[in-house]
């Protein structure tokens, strides 16, 4: 099932305003509970973490910030 260009820019809209920040402190909450390792290992797994939690939200990022395909008044040239 197609989201509708609305309610993907919506959803993505929610994910980056309310899903990031808490996506965030559980990564640092989850690896502050280890003794720090060396920092080029602490490095690698935040980059890692980083593109962990983009790659399920793809298909709703996706084209989100383009002009809505299904609008009308889009096609007419300004």
């Amino acid at each position: 099932m197609a989201l509708a260009y609305k309610t993907r820019r919506r959803l993505s809209l929610l994910i980056l305003v309310i899903g990031l920040p808490l996506y965030i402190v559980a990564a640092v909450t989850v690896v502050g509970l280890f003794d720090r390792p060396p920092i080029w290992l602490e490095l690698l797994v935040y980059i890692g973490l980083g593109i962990l939690w983009a790659l399920p939200f793809r298909a709703i990022f996706r084209g989100v910030g383009q002009p809505d395909p299904d609008d009308p008044s889009a096609d007419r040239p300004e």
